[in-house]
C-alpha cells in the first residue's frame, strides 16, 4: 500500500481490496471513537488495544511507513527513468483489480450500472483536473494530508495524484527525503483526522448500501485506467520550487503515436510484460487471500 500511495495516480487502497484486508481495515478504524478511549480507562489498555484491533493496524500501517520511507527515492528514480514500466505495471494492477472486484457484481441490476457510471465519471474528472499550487504552509500541509488520505483508502483514487493537483506533492516528497520533521508530522496529523472521520463514513456506507458502494469503487478503478495509461505526452506541467517539470495535463497515446510524437522508445514489449506481471500478481494475492479466508474459517 505504501509503494502504490507513493506513485501518483495508483491508490493504496486499491492493494488493501486486492489483498482482502479492505473490509477488516474499515471496521477497524472505525472503532477509534471516544468510546473505545472510555474502553482503555475502564478496563486498561489491553482491553481498548483489542477492542480497535492494534495488532492488525500496526501491521497495516508499520508496513505502509516503511515501504514509504524505504521505497519514496526508489519510486522517484523509476519514474524518472523508467516511467512507462512502472506504469506499465500498475495498469496492469489495476485492470486485474476490476476484474477481480467487478465479477463479484450484481451485475443485472441498475444500480450497479449507476454506481459503475457515477465512480468512473468522478475519477475521470479528477484525472482531468487543473493543477493548483498551494502555499506550503503547516497547515496547508496538515490540510492536503487530511483530504489525500481519504484517497488513498479509497481504490482507484490516488492520494499522490490528489497531492499533485493541490501542489503539495513534491513538497511531500522532498519532505521525505530531507526528513523534514515539522512537515511530516503536520502531514501526518492531517492524515490521521482524515482517516478517521473519512473511513466511518465509508465503513457506514459498505455495511449499509455494499453493492452500490462497491459498484461506484469499482467505478474508481476504471476511471483511474486514464491517468495510468503507460503512454502519455504532457500537455501542461508546472515547474516546482527546486526547478524540476512535473507533468498534471497529459494525453494518452498508442504506443506507435508515442513514438512519433515523443521521439523516444515505446518499449511495448517490455511494458506488455510488466503488465502481464501486474496482472499474475494480482490473481497470485487473490488467491492467498482465498487460502486465508479457508483458513480462518477452518478454525
Amino acid at each position: 500500500m505504501g509503494a502504490a500511495d507513493v506513485v501518483p495516480g495508483v491508490s493504496g487502497g486499491t492493494i488493501a481490496f486486492i489483498s482482502g484486508i479492505y473490509d477488516e481495515l474499515l471496521d477497524s478504524l472505525r472503532r477509534w471513537t471516544p468510546a473505545a478511549l472510555g474502553i482503555w480507562y475502564r478496563e486498561g489498555f489491553g482491553a481498548f488495544w483489542k477492542h480497535t484491533n492494534g495488532n492488525f493496524l500496526l501491521t497495516v500501517f508499520g508496513g505502509v511507513l516503511l515501504s514509504i520511507f524505504s521505497l519514496a527515492n526508489v519510486v522517484s528514480y523509476a519514474l524518472e527513468y523508467h516511467p512507462l514500466l512502472v506504469w506499465g505495471f500498475f495498469f496492469g494492477l489495476v485492470v486485474a483489480s476490476v476484474v477481480y472486484i467487478g465479477r463479484g457484481l450484481a451485475l443485472r441490476s441498475p444500480q450497479v450500472w449507476i454506481g459503475l457510471a457515477v465512480g468512473t465519471v468522478v475519477a475521470l474528472a479528477i484525472s482531468l483536473g487543473k493543477p493548483m499550487q498551494l502555499p506550503d504552509e503547516w497547515w496547508m500541509v496538515f490540510l492536503a494530508g487530511s483530504i489525500a488520505i481519504c484517497a488513498m483508502i479509497l481504490p482507484g483514487v490516488s492520494g499522490s495524484f490528489l497531492l499533485l493537483l493541490m501542489g503539495m506533492y513534491p513538497v511531500f516528497i522532498q519532505a521525505v527525503a530531507d526528513l523534514n520533521w515539522l512537515i511530516l508530522g503536520c502531514f501526518l496529523a492531517g492524515c490521521v483526522t482524515g482517516l478517521l472521520l473519512f473511513s466511518h463514513f465509508l465503513s457506514w456506507l459498505l455495511h449499509r448500501f455494499r453493492e452500490q458502494t462497491l459498484a461506484v469503487l469499482t467505478g474508481f478503478l476504471i476511471g483511474s485506467l486514464n491517468i495510468i495509461w503507460p503512454w502519455k505526452h504532457a500537455l501542461q506541467t508546472f515547474v516546482d520550487r527546486h526547478g524540476e517539470e512535473i507533468p498534471v495535463v497529459q494525453e494518452n497515446l498508442w504506443p506507435t503515436d508515442y513514438a512519433a510524437v515523443t521521439g523516444n522508445d515505446p518499449q511495448t514489449a517490455m511494458v506488455l510484460v510488466l503488465m502481464a506481471l501486474g496482472l499474475f500478481l494480482v490473481l497470485g494475492l487473490e488467491h492467498w487471500a482465498t487460502q486465508n479466508d479457508e483458513k480462518r474459517k477452518a478454525l
